[in-house]
């Protein structure tokens, strides 16, 4: 839209009255704000024209002080623009900025290979279901199989309580059959055992008493049909988000690394025998490092002890041979230091490797020497925390990113660690992924290797969970002192390390102990670990510190005390710490009173209990996944998670969701070729046209915004309004239509126009990507009103509306529409 002066027009029969909604500029004197019923006289022999905007000079008379009290309210309202604008930048904020559009041919093409990756992660998640050529996998719960007890979910009904199976009469028959007994909120209903197994999920994992917020009602389904509508959406919304860092992935690129002939003299040094799971993960990294062009992103999920180091170490030789930087980030200085002489005792035959660490241990002399060794690339692999992440270290060369244990860093360092990934492969490790990084190899949307074959010598660690009492705790210290052994005696915060230390140093007077925690100084905390492992120190008593990192194999007790205050994952590692020799080892978890436990806290420590064989932290990670329910995946509760829906019913969702993802696309159309066919001219007052001092600018500005997306113009529209106030209620509307075009751009909206009392909307879309958009819309007063017919959205209104409120429901409406968008394939 070209804004240009012209002659103008006879305005002499306007009417004297204007609406304004709001007219406040904060350097001017003696203005006030209006509301729509405020009256203004209007001049009408100075006005100038500008193309679909009619600049008026008007005379304001100020109200009353009744208008002046009005001021703060109105001011302190947030309107529909402010509203939508917080949305985009909710959205936009979860998005990576560097990535880029793909064409129709490419999104084809890479779309084909996430149907073909998301088919292997489910096979993985489901092994143990049999998939059915006729519906895919098959999700559905034996009946026989169920508990009394337990939560099940009836597609078409809801979520109910599993009751038990007995014979009954049908009626009109004299034959007795099994039927499925399920208790709702509102009564018991009974089912066929042969129906049952085709309409009955389980809510939660097995063995999992999970519980949900309500049971559903038989005689109204309208509020399960809401949830599963909503649980289809967050679905939907997650793939897409899902496929597109997918796709961005993909479109990277970087030349393959070149066989290394001296990888067999360095795997020959590797003391032990790998067992088959290491041999196959071994020979995933190297697919993914020598034959393939695309950055690497391999997940190891190994149990404690099993192997997954060395998987790390294989592919750091493999990047440093080939003239390539390797960063190994840790969570903390002592497993950084570990992961340090590892690596350095595993490179000694190999003195042109320079390794160094980064550690607040380090003076500021030592630390800048080696940021300056890092720059230069004389060091070839950088050991250290998140300090790694930071602006002052420049690689000269980085390959490869080695992360272990990713879910003790925070949101920050996560983020700066996602934004390594299109530039250099990455390999994460962990015994207990977090949410996120197992759903995405469950779906895969990233590759994953799984360790879960024990070393022959290892030996599954006892858990008790129990009640706290001093003699039980003396009783396991004295046991594994007597056969020689130390102990870790963990709390979960500082205060009350020293208290159990004068405790334990009263009962066992003659043993070293020692405290270790993050507030000790450095060389401090560094001697008592040393200590430790060395065995001078018998007793450690310490916080989470040693959650990951220490191997110390005469270590085979771990006392947990106040066990209701970790996570299961931090639970899990910690146990972790012992049992790694072929020596029987014990871990003890003491709860004050189990009546001060939350649900939560019972339903991690007793799946701790349950999963006590070896291997099992990835089971125990998908276990945790239902536990804190599925919202939490993208760091966020939302409405669509696996408490909406039941963790089966759930997986079906996501499966279909993926199976059928190039179904649910829209194609944008040009800005510029969309019509508003609405005669609407929004008139704008000579003294916000002076107090802009550049109309003209600021108005081509606003097209330009809007026609490149709507992100910008959201960030425009902000500028406005911190620079200039909130706009006169003309100006406003002028920006609706801006926005009204630019949404339906985006969504294939090519002509809005009205009838009578019909708006018709040409697009586009297909009808099932109508019908997801407007199934997720909140506004039941919009959705109710819309149909779709022949590539046409229609709303029938109540009566016909005047231009500048019909405009007003047309963003309205778009702006329901649009929410769904981040749902929709965007190609």
């Amino acid at each position: 839209m070209a804004f240009l002066l012209s002659p103008a027009p006879d305005v002499s029969s306007s009417p004297p009255v204007l609406p304004f909604k709001l007219c406040s500029f904060p350097t001017l004197r003696g203005w006030g704000l209006f509301n729509r019923n405020s009256t203004f006289r209007h001049f009408p022999n100075r006005c100038v024209s500008i193309t679909n905007v009619v600049y008026a000079e008007d005379v304001i008379v100020p109200g009353t002080a009744k208008s002046s009290r009005r001021r703060d309210q109105i001011e302190l309202e947030r309107d529909s623009i402010s509203l939508l604008n917080e949305r985009i930048l909710r959205f936009h904020g979860k998005r990576d900025s560097s990535r880029t559009a793909m064409d129709s041919e490419e999104a084809d093409r890479y779309i084909q290979m996430v149907k073909e990756q998301q088919q292997r992660g489910l096979q993985k998640l489901k092994g143990d279901r049999q998939r059915k050529e006729s519906d895919g996998f098959n999700y559905k719960v034996d009946p026989y199989t169920l508990r009394s007890g337990d939560y099940v979910v009836h597609k078409k009904v809801g979520i109910g309580r599993f009751v038990g199976i007995k014979f009954d009469v049908q009626k009109g028959s004299t034959e007795a059959i099994e039927y499925v007994f399920i208790e709702y909120a509102d009564g018991m209903a009974k089912l066929p055992v042969k129906q049952a197994s085709r309409m009955l999920y389980r809510y939660s994992l097995p063995n999992e008493n999970k519980r949900p917020r309500t049971l559903s009602k038989l005689n109204d389904t309208t509020t399960w049909e809401k949830r599963k509508t909503k649980g289809k959406i967050a679905i939907q919304k997650m793939v897409v988000d899902l496929m597109e860092l997918y796709l961005h992935r993909l479109k990277q690129r970087r030349s393959p690394y070149p066989k290394c002939s001296a990888m067999e003299e360095f795997s020959a040094q590797f003391p032990y025998e790998p067992t088959v799971d290491q041999k196959e993960a071994f020979r995933d990294v190297e697919k993914d490092l020598t034959g393939r062009e695309t950055p690497m992103d391999r997940l190891i999920c190994g149990d404690v002890g099993f192997g997954k180091t060395e998987v790390a170490l294989r592919a750091i030789f493999c990047v440093v041979s080939a003239g390539k930087q390797a960063m190994v980030l840790a969570p903390t200085i002592v497993l950084a230091k570990q992961h340090f002489e590892v690596i350095t005792q595993r490179f000694s035959s190999f003195p042109d490797v320079q390794i160094g660490l980064l550690s607040r241990f380090q003076t500021k002399a030592e630390k800048e020497k080696h940021l300056e060794m890092i720059k230069e690339g004389q060091l070839n692999i950088i050991v250290g925390t998140h300090s790694l992440l930071g602006d002052r270290v420049v690689y000269s060369n980085l390959g490869l990113l080695v992360v272990d244990e990713e879910q003790r860093f925070g949101v920050k360092q996560k983020e700066k660690i996602a934004s390594f990934k299109t530039s250099v492969d990455v390999l994460t490790l962990s015994a207990t992924p977090i949410p996120r990084t197992l759903y995405l190899a469950l779906t895969g949307f990233r590759d994953a290797s799984l360790i879960t074959t024990p070393p022959p010598e290892r030996v599954p660690i006892k858990t008790h969970l129990s009640s706290f009492s001093k003699e039980k705790v003396k009783s396991a210290i004295k046991y594994e002192l007597e056969r020689g052994g130390q102990v870790f005696y963990v709390l979960p915060r500082i205060k009350g390390l020293e208290e159990v230390k004068e405790f334990l140093e009263a009962s066992f007077p003659d043993i070293e102990i020692a405290l270790a925690h993050g507030k000790q100084y450095s060389k401090q905390l560094e001697e008592t670990m040393e200590n430790f492992a060395l065995g001078d120190i018998k007793i450690l008593i310490c916080t989470n510190i040693v959650e990951s990192g220490l191997d110390i194999q005469n270590a085979n007790t771990i006392i947990v005390q106040d066990v209701q205050q970790f996570g299961l994952a931090q639970l899990y590692q910690l146990r972790g710490r012992v049992g790694r020799a072929d020596k029987e080892a014990y871990a003890y978890l003491f709860y004050p009173d189990k009546s001060l436990l939350s649900d939560d806290a019972l339903e991690r420590l007793a799946a701790l209990e349950e999963c006590r064989e070896l291997g099992q932290g990835f089971q125990l990670a998908e276990r945790d996944m239902g536990i804190r329910g599925f919202g939490t995946i993208f760091g966020e509760q939302q409405t669509g998670d696996v408490g909406n829906v039941g963790i089966d019913l759930f997986f079906e969702m996501l499966f279909d969701s993926l199976s059928k993802v190039d179904e649910h696309r829209v194609v944008s159309v040009p800005y510029q070729s969309v019509k508003i066919d609405i005669d609407i001219n929004p008139h704008l007052p000579s003294e916000y046209i002076n107090y802009l001092e550049n109309p003209m600018k600021i108005l081509n500005g606003a097209e330009r915004a809007a026609e490149t997306d709507i992100w910008t113009l959201m960030q425009f529209t902000e500028n406005l309004r911190r620079h200039h106030g909130k706009e006169p209620y003309s100006m406003e509307i002028l920006l609706k239509k801006l926005y009204v075009r630019r949404m339906a751009a985006d969504l294939g909206i090519s002509r809005i126009y009205a009838s009578g009392k019909t708006v018709c909307m040409e697009t586009n879309m297909n009808k099932k990507v109508f019908k997801l958009i407007s199934d997720s819309m909140t506004s039941e007063v919009h959705r109710n009103c819309l149909s779709f017919e022949e590539h046409q959205i229609k709303a029938g209104l109540l009566l016909e509306l005047p231009r500048e409120q019909l405009l007003n429901w047309i963003f309205e409406c778009l702006v329901e529409l649009h929410a769904s968008f981040p749902a929709l394939i965007k190609y």
